[in-house]
Order: structure tokens, then C-alpha cells, then sequence
């Protein structure tokens, strides 16, 4: 927040900036007689009776009175970017959705509706970017009959946090009642530096296939489920790592094999995607996810890619600060909303 102390402080903002992100500044009562003063950056995404609606880049909806207000103005779309690609959030969303793709979708003008049975959000979640060809409240009828169709809460995937994303639209879902489930970062860095990662990359296999081994790593794979496969496969061009570990592992049918650290990586056209970076966690800090992480990025150079991209959640403290260290910077925020008056699942 650059609101200097000894300047004069001024609200230079109106209704007439809704849509815009915003920076302000407003008082309020501690009970001690001494004012104190909380500042908020955001997309202004309603002003009506009084009443600012602030969306911060979260997907949080602030509420502030306006006459509470002791500063405002408008700020940039988005803070710059420090390092890495450049994307916006529309391409990066859209390249991601390929990325993970969906056993069944249909268009609803520029959003896409994606179903997989059930596994994971991402491929069970409507990609709300643009424009979805109606009203709002019919566009939302649509989806919840949809999903209610197969037997799925509804969910959009809904980005926060940079230029042209979906704050607007985030701050409508809450005032119907949506809730806002995930919170998720996309993270970004140049693909050349993950491939100089330091290990021997003997030890890693890559392959274009997945057998029983990987998945007996892979923390979302609970049973056997076309919808596993056929999303893991799926996306322009795909490639998996592992990293052999032991066999017999606890829990585990006898001589069957659980790999140390597995990974996967797809590649489309100057993006590599990667997901699924996990290690067995008695195995964790050996460097093990860093050398997954540089055997695919020495596959996807091979095909031409210059740029990386991830998808982690937000309370994910142990991965984030892994990616923090490989060079990865934060470009934007989604989050899953859920339709209102769904039972748990």
C-alpha cells in the first residue's frame, strides 16, 4: 500500500469505477477512542446504497462503508510481473483446462462445462472464462441442471488476481449463495532452470504410460476408475516420471511396488504443465520432487517448450515453498465455487 503518512489523503474513487481494481483506505472505531485504519486492494465490484463490495485478489468479498472511507483510488489491473512468461490469466486458464481434461464437456458460449465422474474439481468444474452467452441467473440454472444430470454438485472454477480475470463474477456467486471451496495459486517460472535442477537423472523413468505402480503413489487414486486414466492421459502431450522405491511397502499387497517420488508433465506448445509431484513422505527432502520436476523438463525442452505452470492450493505450505525454491512466482489466483443447497459428497 503506497498511502503516504504526510500526504493528503483523498477518496478518487466513484460508483463509476465498478469493475476496476481499486485501492483504499478506510477508519474504523477500536473502542478506545483512537481511531485505527485497514487498508484493502481489490476489483470495486458493486457500490450501491452505501456500500463498497471489494474482491480481493483471494476471492474474499469485503464490504465497507462509504462512509467510512478516508482514501481511495484506482491502481493498476495487476501488480508487474517480477519474472518468468509472459501469459495472461485467460491464456493460462485455458492451456491449464487442456492440461487436465475432462471425460465430457460441452460449450456454454465461452465457458465449458467438464464432468470425469467425480475425480478431482478441475475435470468436474464449469472453466468460467468469458462470456457464457446468457444472463447470469439462466447461465447458473443451466449448470446446476447439468451436473444434477450426472449426479455432481455444481462447481465453477473461477480466477481472482490479475488482469481479466473473474472478481465480478466471484462476487455475484456469493451473493446467490455459492461457496467458495478451494483456494488455489497458478504459479509460473522459465522451463530451462527446472532442467539444470541438480541429480542424477538416471534414476528417474519417464514414460508416456502410467501402470499400477504410479497410481499406488499418487495420493487422489483411491479405485480403479476410467475417469482416473483418462484424465491423467489426457492433454496434448503427456509424460510421466518415477523414481523405483520399495517394494512390500506398509499397507501395500506383498511384492507390490510403490515408486519413491513419481511426477507428470504435459506439454503444449511453449507450456509445460506439471501435476501430480508427490514422494513418499518418509522419503521427503532428499531432492527427490526436484529430480522428477528436471527429468520431465529435459522431456518437454526435447518437444519445444519454453515456459512452466502449475496449479497448488493455497494451504499446501510444504509444496509452495518446494516451487518457491525452483524459481516459481504466483500469477494468479481460482477458486472452486460450489452451487448453494448441495448436500455433503
Amino acid at each position: 500500500m503506497d498511502f503516504t503518512t504526510g500526504g493528503l489523503l483523498e477518496v478518487r474513487i466513484t460508483p463509476a469505477d465498478v469493475g476496476k481494481r481499486v485501492s483504499v483506505r478506510r477508519r474504523s472505531d477500536t473502542g478506545g477512542g483512537h481511531p485505527a485504519f485497514t487498508d484493502t486492494v481489490g476489483v470495486l465490484t458493486s457500490w450501491t446504497a452505501g456500500v463498497l463490495e471489494i474482491t480481493r485478489r483471494t476471492g474474499e468479498t469485503v464490504r465497507i462503508a462509504e462512509s467510512s472511507l478516508v482514501a481511495g483510488k484506482v491502481v493498476p489491473a495487476a501488480p508487474a510481473r517480477r519474472r518468468g512468461p509472459a501469459a495472461t490469466a485467460r491464456e493460462l486458464d485455458r492451456i491449464a483446462a487442456r492440461g487436465w481434461p475432462p471425460l465430457e464437456r460441452e460449450a456454454l458460449g465461452e465457458w465449458e462445462l467438464r464432468a470425469s465422474g467425480g475425480f478431482t474439481r478441475r475435470a468436474n468444474s464449469v472453466l468460467a472464462v468469458g462470456d457464457p452467452g446468457l444472463p447470469l441467473d439462466a447461465a447458473l440454472d443451466r449448470v446446476t441442471d447439468w451436473y444434477a444430470q450426472r449426479g455432481l454438485p455444481a462447481y465453477l472454477q473461477v480466477s481472482t488476481g490479475a488482469e481479466g480475470t473473474q472478481e465480478q463474477l466471484a462476487a455475484e456467486l456469493a451473493r446467490r449463495g455459492w461457496t467458495r471451496e478451494v483456494q488455489a495459486e497458478v504459479r509460473i517460472a522459465a522451463l530451462a532452470p527446472l532442467a539444470d535442477l541438480p541429480g542424477d537423472l538416471t534414476r528417474v523413468t519417464v514414460s508416456r504410460e502410467i501402470d499400477d505402480a504410479w497410481l499406488r503413489r499418487y495420493q487422489r487414486f483411491t479405485e480403479p476408475s476410467p475417469a482416473v486414466r483418462g484424465v491423467l492421459l489426457g492433454g496434448p502431450s503427456v509424460w510421466f516420471a518415477a523414481i523405483p522405491g520399495d517394494v512390500g511397502a506398509p499397507g501395500e499387497a506383498e511384492g507390490a511396488e510403490v515408486p519413491a517420488a513419481i511426477g507428470r508433465c504435459v506439454v503444449d506448445g511453449r507450456w509445460a504443465g506439471f501435476a501430480a509431484v508427490e514422494t513418499d513422505p518418509a522419503r521427503r527432502r532428499q531432492g527427490l520432487a526436484s529430480l522428477v520436476m528436471a527429468a520431465l523438463a529435459r522431456q518437454a525442452l526435447d518437444e519445444g517448450a519454453s515456459a512452466a505452470y502449475l496449479q497448488v492450493e493455497t494451504d499446501n505450505g510444504g509444496a509452495r515453498a518446494l516451487y518457491d525454491g525452483m524459481g516459481f512466482t504466483t500469477h494468479h489466483a481460482y477458486h472452486h465455487w460450489r452451487a448453494p443447497h448441495e448436500g455433503p459428497r
